[in-house]
């Protein structure tokens, strides 16, 4: 039976009858920087508990609403930050979505973008590691992690041995800022990931940049770029050879949208043909690469029609590329049930949901 036909014969079932639900990006929180001090050694405590540090505010913008980035309902009833309260997010995500598993991205992405003062990023991120194990890996099983590490490639080697072992970390967070994560310097963090198994995440930070221009000026142009910088760091991947290295490691582009995938597959493809002879450690076409080694997360979801969709998947040549993700507790937040239309054929929903992350998670 074809996709149309799918379509048509109105093949489809409820999310809530599918064999289950694996969330790719959840935002837990931190309330406050203080929440790192039992973490941190004593060098550093003082910076925040004495002389009152924050990460830097990059962005200028607010955005849907005053003062918040979150959806309303996802404010615990003390006032503290969205996504840092665990009961409300297995309330609000878990039980009420009968989620097999989240996993668990944070936002905590300055210590990986950091310019300089490395010794106290690195300190933050060992952190904020130590901090998401005690206050939320341990508290459900159905909790997944993500190991945030410094820029300072030495130390997020040693941080990935660190954290390895842990049964739920699954994953290395790469946040994208204004700098390209496949340059050679970078390789050893691939390598210390590929060693343990683990998967490598790249999300969007506050410090994305875009070529063209300056920081844009409005969100609106902001939110709307950032594809580009996905295709940077995906172009830089497989140019710099980062899968010829590593030919099993699995790589999640997380928030960037999958609508660009086919095109990019199919300009790299065009380029390489002509100009492979430059880059001769890339053995394979482009598009063998993001067939194999890269997922791309269903949120923010476009408004495409269930055909639209359906040609997107085609134009890739597999059903296995694609990830759901809710974006919780962000004011976008897309629920399992609402984010895949009902017309998509079953099999192809119960990939999205479940089946893509199990195989790319080994779970």
């Amino acid at each position: 039976m074809t996709i149309g036909q799918d379509i048509e014969n109105g093949n489809n079932r409820k999310v809530s009858q599918l064999k289950g639900i694996i969330d790719t990006d959840v935002h837990h929180e931190i309330r406050s920087t203080r929440d790192l001090l039992p973490y941190l050694p004593d060098q550093w405590k003082r910076y925040i508990a004495e002389y009152g540090w924050v990460p830097e505010r990059s962005i200028p913008f607010n955005q849907i609403r005053k003062a918040t980035k979150y959806r309303m309902d996802a404010l615990p009833e003390d006032g503290s930050t969205p996504g840092s309260s665990f009961p409300l997010l297995k309330e609000q995500l878990l039980d009420k979505h009968n989620m097999t598993h989240a996993v668990l991205t944070g936002w905590f992405y300055e210590a990986s973008v950091a310019k300089g003062w490395y010794e106290f990023a690195t300190a933050r991120a060992s952190a904020y590691n130590d901090y998401t194990i005690e206050h939320w890996l341990e508290k459900d099983k159905r909790l997944l992690g993500s190991i945030t590490i410094s820029r300072d490639v030495q130390a997020a080697v040693r941080e990935i041995e660190r954290m390895a072992a842990h049964p739920q970390m699954v994953q290395v967070m790469l946040p994208i800022g204004d700098f390209a994560w496949g340059e050679p310097q970078y390789h050893p963090i691939f390598e210390a990931a590929n060693k343990h198994g683990l998967a490598i995440a790249m999300h969007l930070s506050a410090s994305i940049t875009a070529q063209g221009g300056d920081f844009l000026r409005y969100y609106v142009a902001w939110r709307s770029v950032h594809p580009q910088a996905y295709m940077t760091q995906t172009i830089s991947l497989i140019t710099n050879g980062v899968f010829d290295k590593y030919p099993a490691l699995k790589v999640a582009l997380v928030e960037g949208g999958f609508e660009w995938v086919p095109f990019m597959m199919h300009r790299m493809d065009s380029a390489y043909k002509a100009l492979r002879q430059e880059t001769p450690w890339v053995k394979r076409m482009p598009s063998d690469y993001f067939r194999d080694n890269m997922r791309f997360t269903t949120q923010p979801w476009d408004d495409l029609t269930p055909q639209q969709f359906l040609n997107i998947v085609d134009m890739m040549g597999s059903e296995d590329m694609i990830m759901y993700a809710s974006d919780y507790p962000h004011w976008d937040f897309d629920p399992p049930e609402r984010t895949i239309p009902q017309q998509i054929p079953d099999r192809l929903k119960q990939k999205i949901l479940f089946e893509n992350a199990r195989d790319f998670y080994r779970l």
